[in-house]
């Protein structure tokens, strides 16, 4: 016979564990959403680069990407999840890629960060421009 007690204790004690490795955040290594991501491969054309406005850019959501425009001519491209908590950026405007959850903000020339709470940039991604197209690499 087992002691109720003892294994309300246990099993008491073992959610609050699993609650607080739930609350890291995006991208730590106790949070394993953020190790696995699907993103397209082989060159796959993502927009022609009339698509990408100056200053401003464009979200992928199924790529999990966003690539920018800085200046004329010049692309770049970064991971579409916040470095906060794993959502995807909803906007790119006025030189900054912004997370709806909770407006942390990133430059579109280098995914640093212009606002918290991220703790750190997004990554970037690769891209090769060919003409007018942009292709995952």
């Amino acid at each position: 016979m087992t002691d109720s007690s003892t294994r309300r204790t246990v099993l008491a004690t073992g959610a609050a564990g699993a609650l607080a490795a739930g609350c890291s955040k995006y991208g730590n290594s106790n949070n394993s959403s953020g190790s696995s991501s699907v993103k397209a491969t082989g060159g796959q054309e993502l927009a022609k680069t009339s698509e990408i406005p100056v200053g401003g850019g464009t979200i992928f959501k199924d790529q999990k990407i966003v690539v920018t425009q800085p200046k004329k001519d010049e692309f770049k491209a970064f991971s579409a999840i916040c470095t906060h908590l794993g959502c995807t950026v909803g906007t790119v405007s006025n030189g900054v890629i912004e997370c709806p959850c909770h407006h942390s903000k990133y430059r579109i020339a280098d995914g640093s960060v212009a606002s918290g709470p991220a703790p750190k940039p997004l990554p970037a991604e690769q891209i090769k421009v060919e003409g007018n197209s942009i292709r995952l690499v």
